[in-house]
């Protein structure tokens, strides 16, 4: 994926509910409304079961973290060495020490493959659990799992989002990373957060609305006047009551002290947060424990560039995980990357598992494909190129036992030699933890009945010991 790609501002941005006192593309007061007639009549695995998607876009190298090859040959094997975790014969890359202490606290997932190696196909294909209709671009044509969630199993805490996903500024486009709902409707598709969540400028900007609009929060009927004068989406049947009752839920939100608390990293303990690490990846992963702690369902935290805004980029350094040698040099990027990830993965584990929070939150880790095994060269620069025929991720909590790996692959690293699995198995495993039934179907545009997921199964080792 060329590196301008990464910089294009080209999908409209959903950045705000609210601003101005106008409401933006969707009047917040309809999301509710048909948020309001999603099917809850499954019961979830674990009472209030949430999820964390960390999303690697690019493609993580499978090879340079968690699944090295220091036998291969060296146009395949690179210039990292595995080093020892907790976890007897369990070996990680050299730059995850931080992994490597906590090893016994997640699973390493080292079979997962698919047949989609361009980055719009292989987001369509891992994230929706369906082949898509083409191979390229990033327009869903099946809804992003998050949405799917949010439709059965939407937040039940009052004045709380459903769904959130945390993404740079410029890239809070639905379609720039394929989150969209396709034919479940933009009610749900996330709220939309860009930005870097350690920067003293961070804000929700739905949240924060400008002086003389707060001063205008006491006077209940101006501001449900404005919802209905900027409302686009009414239908023509719905009375009155009905639209005032939406309109009343719309203004809780956007007033609620639970919401405006569960984005406030201030509150923090700032020892904490240096765990983390006072960068955006780190503080994404915290402000998504925050967000599920306080009812988020569903949560994704984008790690895309490692690099603080502002500060220079050291040579050689990729602004994703796309590491081919013509956009970096994926040794010298992954030197750069590598700690920050390292940090913000290790504390978000270590948090969940301090809080009590491994039963009822499923963490999942991952990109949409892995990299080449054989190294290429651009430049006199080494980089590895697409490959879904096999990639590695990291999952903990839904009551798993951890300190597992699952699958391995051959000894170049090439494709699945045990245990082979797709993207499916792992959604059957996330929808089981949320008492999703993967067989319940929608309907599409043209009315035809559409399966959550078409295959897959819950990958044994991953479900909780009484499943």
């Amino acid at each position: 994926m060329p590196r301008t790609q990464h910089r294009c501002s080209g999908p409209v941005s959903r950045r705000g509910f609210l601003q101005a006192g106008t409401l933006g593309s969707l009047a917040l007061s309809d999301l509710l409304r048909f948020r309001a007639q999603a099917d809850t009549k499954l019961q979830p695995a674990e009472p209030d079961p949430a999820v964390i998607l960390v999303w690697l876009p690019g493609g993580p190298p499978h090879t340079e973290t968690y699944d090295l090859k220091p036998n291969a040959p060296s146009e395949y094997r690179g210039l990292f060495k595995p080093i020892p975790t907790v976890v007897p014969g369990l070996d990680l890359c050299e730059h995850l020490p931080l992994h490597a202490a906590l090893a016994d606290k997640f699973n390493i997932i080292r079979s997962v493959a698919h047949e989609f190696a361009d980055h719009g196909g292989g987001h369509k294909r891992f994230l929706t659990g369906r082949l898509p209709a083409t191979p390229t671009e990033f327009v869903n044509d099946a809804p992003m799992v998050g949405s799917i969630v949010t439709k059965l199993r939407p937040a039940q805490v009052s004045g709380i989002p459903s769904y959130v996903a945390g993404v740079d500024e410029g890239r809070a486009g639905v379609d720039t990373f394929s989150f969209g709902a396709a034919y479940l409707g933009q009610a749900t598709t996330p709220l939309i957060v860009p930005g870097d969540p350690n920067s003293s400028k961070f804000k929700v900007d739905y949240l924060a609305m400008p002086d003389e609009l707060q001063g205008r929060l006491a006077d209940r009927g101006r501001m449900l006047a404005e919802f209905d004068k900027t409302r686009r989406f009414v239908e023509e049947s719905s009375s009155m009551a009905a639209r005032d009752q939406f309109n009343q839920k719309a203004l809780e939100l956007l007033t609620s002290s639970k919401t405006r608390t569960a984005f406030d990293l201030s509150q923090e303990d700032p020892r904490l947060r240096d765990r983390y690490g006072r960068h955006p990846w780190g503080q994404r992963a915290i402000l998504a424990r925050r967000l599920v702690e306080a009812g988020c369902t569903f949560v994704t935290m984008v790690m895309e560039n490692p690099i603080p805004p502002g500060e220079p980029v050291p040579t050689g350094v990729i602004y994703n995980w796309d590491s081919h040698a013509v956009n970096g040099h994926i040794f010298d990027d992954a030197r750069v990357r590598l700690p920050h990830y390292d940090q913000a993965i290790t504390a978000l584990v270590e948090d969940l598992t301090q809080r009590g929070l491994t039963r009822r939150v499923l963490l999942i880790v991952t990109g949409e494909f892995g990299r080449s095994p054989r190294l290429d060269y651009s430049n006199g620069r080494p980089g590895r190129d697409h490959w879904p025929r096999a990639m590695s991720m990291l999952v903990a909590g839904g009551g798993m036992q951890t300190g597992q790996v699952i699958g391995s692959t051959n000894g170049r690293g090439e494709h699945p030699h045990d245990r082979p699995l797709t993207p499916n198995d792992l959604w059957a495993t996330m929808y089981r933890h949320m008492g999703i039934d993967p067989s319940h179907s929608f309907t599409d545009q043209i009315g035809r009945p559409m399966p959550i997921l078409p295959f897959g199964e819950p990958i044994r080792e991953l479900l909780p010991a009484q499943a």
